[in-house]
């Protein structure tokens, strides 16, 4: 009796360790694909890591912004060309799973761009939404 509920407890913490591995793999994929689509100066592709929804909260030195629409507003209007996209790197410092829906990210990030290097830190929210991670809250500075 002992020997099967050791067991079962073993198999239950495996899979729960093997889903969570492949769950922070998912998210680091996808923010570094986040990073290759900005260094194409592709704003629209990099957006494909965050939330379609009115929900998506973006904060970043001007407040907040709701919304994926305006957050994509917003980034062009920042970063309207080359010279301000400039060439990203992104550093994830620590990564938190909070649950089996919701992850948090601590991370640097750094822009080397002929109109100025600039870089800060960041917190994300992800949730899975559909099987897939995205990130529903931004605070960059």
């Amino acid at each position: 009796m002992m020997l099967r509920l050791l067991t079962a407890l073993l198999l239950l913490l495996s899979t729960t360790l093997i889903a969570q591995n492949r769950d922070e793999t998912a998210i680091r994929t996808m923010l570094a694909k986040q990073v290759v689509e900005w260094n194409k100066a592709n704003i629209d592709g990099y957006m494909h890591g965050y939330w379609e929804d009115d929900s998506l909260l973006f904060i970043g030195s001007k407040g907040p912004t709701w919304g994926y629409t305006a957050t994509l507003a917003r980034y062009k209007k920042a970063y309207p060309d080359t010279a301000h996209t400039g060439t990203l790197t992104s550093t994830i410092l620590s990564m938190k799973r909070l649950s089996a829906a919701y992850y948090f990210v601590v991370g640097k990030w750094a822009l080397q761009r002929s109109a100025g290097n600039v870089g800060g830190s960041y917190t994300l929210l992800l949730r899975k939404i559909k099987g897939q991670w995205v990130i529903i809250a931004d605070h960059s500075s």
